[in-house]
């Protein structure tokens, strides 16, 4: 029996999936028009990357 991991895995792939949910309450509050909130849902699904987006924008300046 070898050691397996899935239990760490499950565990991440919950907390991605709180991420999605705040992140889609928080664009979706930011949005404005029908655009802006079809855009909202495709940010929360991308939010990891917003985020190191926008932290390595910080850095930069």
């Amino acid at each position: 029996m070898g050691n397996n991991n899935a239990g760490t895995a499950a565990g991440s792939g919950a907390i991605y999936g709180l991420g999605i949910f705040g992140a889609w309450v928080y664009y979706w509050q930011q949005a404005e028009g029908f655009w802006e909130h079809m855009y909202a849902i495709f940010q929360g699904l991308f939010w990891p990357a917003y985020m190191v987006y926008e932290a390595f924008s910080k850095l930069a300046a």
